[in-house]
């Protein structure tokens, strides 16, 4: 954990005193999903570590819900093409409901908190800017407008315009580029050029008038005395909307920039592209949380540095993620940053949810005991992990509950499985026949303490005497059991089902 280590010691440094505020931000134009939840938790993340040294610290989650509606997500009707360029606050939400759009997507991050323990203070961007809390840094902008013009310039080393404006205005419902003519402080308003060409006046203490990002940025960490900020890596380009930040934050508004926590993004396995709530590609925090436990989401997302590129699938990668949290907390000798990891992860957590026994052998193990819980733990009681079941039982039962959740919505097909409920002896050959109903003999003198591997060399002892090539000898076993030609280990598999019905069924008698 060096490197939260790294920023919190560097923050203690800049402020060795007083509260320390650090922020996160998103843009409520669509889910929520895996790849925004990295910047939340970030964010989190260094706030809980802060506190862990003893320091006041707070996470101010910015909601960016005045941001102008540009593109309808594919799972968005298409009727919402109609208020493309209006605030997101401003839009109805797709449920129907009295809720805004921008709040329809919060809801998602909104009801995740509780179960991911954050203690994220919420900040809607569009009640902040309509109860003037944005005032006096609209007029430091408007007013320093071509200070901030030439550092926009000068940092990113293009030319911004003749048109260029610092503001956005809300107009006719819209939020339009407007070029800028003048503040009236007194008044509170400004004046800026329509599309024809005429001067019309806003008020900016409510809301009609709101900066434009790069000056949104420095503005809020002025306003709210940010500290530490995690942002995607598109932000921290050499001359991009951080780097102009810190000039504006610094010429400006007189303030000093947060330590920047630049983050990579999260794609999904075997994609070149990061996750898009406009494409509707994602996986979204709810859904998440329905199929991982909350110490699992944190682990996935901050057991490495934030500038390390992330890859996310429901199968192979989750799978790998469970198990290696899992070794984690079973692991003897734990050193520091393990402890610091596993502490991050379990905090608020009565209890873990994820035990000793591999995610993959309770697949198979729930799945081969027809789902029931109680005889899940029969079964795995005569695998080699049968010293830690019963001391990892009631974790085991929670775990279950999950992955019949993962089962039932992300599990593929090569991956579920059942006990075929019958078997027709008609289906099968006389030399399939020939080698089910030897198997079934051998079985059925193995001893009581026979293993995964001792199925798995009688299964090998009828490739001669069968005549059948080895790969057959497997496929018939699973299509006898599940109905399928591939499934779990087959040895392993052998050995947790019932010894007396196992023989029945490889006679073809049940």
């Amino acid at each position: 954990m060096q490197w939260l280590n790294n920023i919190v010691g560097e923050l203690i440094e800049k402020h060795p005193t007083g509260e320390i505020i650090v922020s996160s931000g998103v843009s409520p134009s669509g889910a929520y999903h895996l790849g925004t939840l990295r910047e939340v938790l970030t964010a989190e993340v260094v706030m809980y570590t802060l506190k862990k040294r003893g320091r006041e610290a707070r996470h101010i989650h910015v909601v960016d819900d005045l941001d102008v509606f540009r593109k309808v997500p594919v799972n968005i009707p298409d009727s919402y093409k109609q208020y493309l360029g209006m605030p997101l606050c401003d839009i109805p939400a797709p449920d129907g409901s009295d809720s805004s759009y921008a709040e329809y997507f919060l809801k998602d991050l909104l009801s995740s908190a509780e179960e991911l323990h954050l203690e994220t203070e919420i900040f809607r961007a569009h009640e902040k800017y309509r109860a003037g809390f944005f005032t006096e840094a609209i007029e430091k902008a408007l007013q320093q407008k071509d200070t901030i013009m030439k550092i926009q310039e000068d940092v990113s080393g293009h030319k911004v315009g003749e048109n260029w404006s610092p503001i956005q205005v809300v107009e006719d419902g819209y939020l339009k580029n407007r070029k800028f003519v003048s503040i009236d402080p007194q008044t509170k308003t400004v004046i800026y050029l329509d599309n024809d060409g005429n001067e019309r006046s806003a008020p900016y203490n409510k809301g009609e008038v709101k900066l434009n990002w790069r000056i949104d940025w420095p503005a809020r960490w002025w306003l709210l005395d940010v500290m530490a900020e995690p942002f995607g890596r598109d932000h921290a380009t050499k001359g991009g909307s951080y780097d102009t930040g810190v000039e504006i934050v610094k010429q400006v508004y007189g303030a000093e920039p947060p330590v920047p926590v630049p983050y990579h993004f999260i794609n999904r396995t075997g994609e070149t592209k990061k996750m898009s709530k406009s494409s509707g590609d994602t996986v979204t925090a709810s859904e998440l949380l329905r199929v991982l436990p909350a110490e699992v989401v944190w682990y996935f997302t901050v057991r490495y540095a934030p500038s390390k590129q992330l890859f996310f699938d429901e199968s192979e990668t989750l799978i790998k993620v469970v198990d290696d949290f899992g070794a984690l907390l079973a692991k003897p000798d734990k050193t520091d940053d393990d402890k610091q990891l596993i502490d991050i992860c379990l905090h608020g957590v009565e209890q873990p949810t994820i035990s000793r026994v591999p995610f993959s052998h309770l697949v198979a193990s729930y799945q081969a005991s027809l789902k029931d819980i109680d005889l899940t733990l029969d079964v795995i009681r005569r695998t080699e992990y049968a010293p830690v079941v019963d001391e990892d039982a009631d974790i085991i039962r929670t775990e279950l509950r999950f992955i019949d959740e993962w089962l039932s919505s992300w599990a593929s097909d090569d991956v579920r499985f059942e006990l075929s409920s019958k078997v027709d002896a008609v289906d099968y050959s006389d030399v399939e026949k020939q080698y089910l109903n030897s198997l079934a003999d051998k079985i059925a003198s193995a001893p009581e303490e026979a293993d995964g591997a001792w199925f798995h060399l009688a299964i090998y002892e009828h490739k001669d005497s069968s005549g059948m090539q080895p790969k057959e000898l497997f496929t018939t076993l699973y299509r006898v059991l599940i109905g399928k030609d591939s499934g779990p280990r087959a040895g392993w598999f052998l050995g947790i089902l019932p010894r007396e019905w196992l023989i029945k069924r490889l006679r073809l008698e049940a």
